[in-house]
């Protein structure tokens, strides 16, 4: 059922007992809303909206904030991916923002350095940002509002300087732990010699420039002016190969969003380079079984979102990949029929300890969410990968450069190996679902490979038990780790390990039990960060909900 609806008669239902999990009431509104991880960007979104901006408006709004206030996560040396829906047309864009890597840049330089893998950090990682271009693309196709008057807020924050949050101010400081002594990382992020704490105020004028250049100019700013020149200057100084060339070459690519059905909804992802289709493998398999009928929390509804998961991961380790460099058997993996051979794995008293991949045939993120008065809405979601990226900072900016480089495998027979102007495997995925024209929903989970993990959860909690959007976010969560990885990375052995959030001790036994090594105790970061909009068509408002593990919240007008 559609959550918090009544079948029959499409009313607004109450008294769902799971419901006690939400920490906050579910936003309403009926012109227009906005979901971000940070309450200034949401502000800057919504503020988008009452000046006649569109849905695309307030997200580039908002996601120049975020490059400024939650740098730990996004920022314009980073990806994009969004989805968007046109309300006039009633047709989905889908939008791949992602960058390839640099042309000059080959695997032999890896195997001289005897690596057998690319590293987490450093130059060797970056690959061309693809984020300012799909501002650009986004703007072209549905924005109204000018890129500078989008940009100006930011700009403004970024001279004025802005208050350290709580969840943005623990990242920073795990991130300067990890990377003070990475080039320029400092003299951007540090200032005044350790990462600002929480209430502190952080300016930026570097990046309030990059942003004036591309109010002023666009993309050409940033991939052919000033700011790629200090790019390039940033990372061949520190060892790498991404320059000008790679800037200038690159360009996004309009997709169709690939699709399934779960219970009288249909859910939409972007297909390969990113794993959003792991979503659409994980709900046709656990659509064969009546979640619903259980009890949320318990050992068995738990292990059947922990077998979907490693069977579809093992798909995810062996096939997804840039499609124009590999096939990529998307319609396979995501058909009905397929989902049944690799259902009929699952034991339900027994832990899968090395799930292997069908036959087929031939890290820190943001997510955010728009809608305005005219029926537009946007999922959009943009990283930098591994809080920070690379390390690799171009100082005179004010923005590090993404590390998405290091999700290539090495080997050259994988699907997902490095190959000069190829675009990496990705973990950030937009998504967007609809039902019978009724209901539109916008909604997405920050953080890595739990964004796959925790989209399903979010769904099923919406769809199979009841929960409220506001309440589907805030529910604990369970995230399973050890599945092969696209990198080539093995399993690990005896099934990998489940990590619990608090509110499921009466299921641990019952896991373990099954064969399930099981850990508590992780932070709520580690779990992910969910925003969400949803449209009521019948009766033209939008409800939104932004997740306490996240300093954000969703505000509409």
């Amino acid at each position: 059922m559609l959550a918090g609806y009544d079948e029959g008669a499409r009313v607004l239902v109450a008294g769902n007992p799971l419901d006690r999990f939400a920490v906050r009431p579910v936003v309403s509104a009926e012109r227009g809303m906005v979901a971000t991880s940070h309450p200034l960007a949401t502000e800057i979104g919504v503020a988008m909206l009452r000046r006649g901006g569109t849905a695309v408006d307030a997200a580039i709004a908002a996601n120049a904030a975020l490059g400024l206030m939650e740098p730990t996560g996004c920022g314009i040396g980073g990806d994009l991916f969004a989805i968007v829906w046109d309300a006039a047309s009633a047709r989905l864009h889908g939008l791949n923002a992602s960058g390839r890597a640099p042309l000059a840049l080959t695997r032999s330089h890896f195997a001289g350095l005897g690596l057998a893998s690319i590293p987490d950090r450093g130059p060797l990682a970056v690959s061309v940002p693809g984020a300012v271009d799909g501002w650009c693309e986004l703007h072209a196709r549905f924005g109204r509002l000018p890129l500078r008057e989008l940009l100006a807020p930011a700009i403004d924050y970024a001279h004025a300087g802005f208050p350290i949050t709580p969840v943005i101010g623990a990242a920073w400081s795990a991130g300067a732990h990890t990377l003070r002594d990475a080039p320029g990382f400092a003299e951007v992020f540090m200032p005044a010699g350790d990462a600002p704490v929480v209430g502190e105020p952080f300016t930026n004028p570097g990046l309030a420039d990059a942003y004036e250049a591309i109010a002023d100019d666009g993309r050409a700013a940033f991939y052919e002016g000033p700011i790629g020149a200090a790019l390039e200057q940033a990372v061949r100084g520190a060892g790498g190969f991404l320059g000008r060339d790679d800037l200038a070459a690159h360009r996004s690519d309009w997709v169709e969003p690939v699709s399934t059905t779960y219970r009288g909804w249909r859910v939409f992802e972007l297909p390969p380079n990113g794993q959003g289709i792991a979503v659409l493998q994980m709900l046709n398999i656990l659509e064969g079984f009546d979640l619903g009928a259980l009890e949320w929390g318990s050992a068995e509804h738990l292990h059947l979102l922990i077998e979907a998961k490693k069977l579809a991961f093992e798909d995810r380790g062996r096939y997804y990949a840039d499609p124009e460099f590999a096939d990529v058997p998307v319609e396979r993996l995501i058909s009905k029929d397929y989902a049944a051979t690799r259902r009929a794995l699952i034991h339900r008293e027994r832990a899968a300890a090395a799930p292997v991949p069908g036959r087929v045939g031939a890290g820190d993120t943001v997510y955010l969410a728009a809608a305005d008065a005219a029926g537009n809405m946007v999922s959009l979601i943009q990283s930098n990968y591994m809080g920070f990226g690379s390390g690799v900072t171009v100082v005179p900016f004010g923005f590090g450069l993404q590390n998405r480089g290091a999700q290539f495998a090495l080997d050259p027979k994988h699907a997902n190996a490095y190959a000069p102007g190829k675009r990496p495997f990705h973990t950030i995925i937009p998504a967007l679902a609809e039902r019978d024209g009724e209901a539109l929903l916008a909604f997405g989970v920050m953080g890595a490979a739990m964004q796959p993990q925790g989209q399903v959860q979010v769904l099923s909690n919406l769809v199979d038990f009841g929960m409220n959007l506001q309440a589907a976010g805030d529910a604990p969560r369970v995230r399973h780790e050890g599945s092969t990885e696209p990198t080539g990375a093995a399993q690990l052995p005896n099934g990998g390990v489940v990590y619990l959030e608090p509110g499921f001790d009466a299921a641990i036994d019952g896991l373990r039990a099954r064969g399930h090594g099981v850990e508590l105790g992780e932070g709520s970061a580690a779990f992910g960060g969910y925003q969400a909009i949803l449209r009521d068509v019948r009766l033209r408002s939008y409800r939104g909900a932004s997740e306490s593990r996240k300093d954000g919240h969703a505000a509409g007008y």
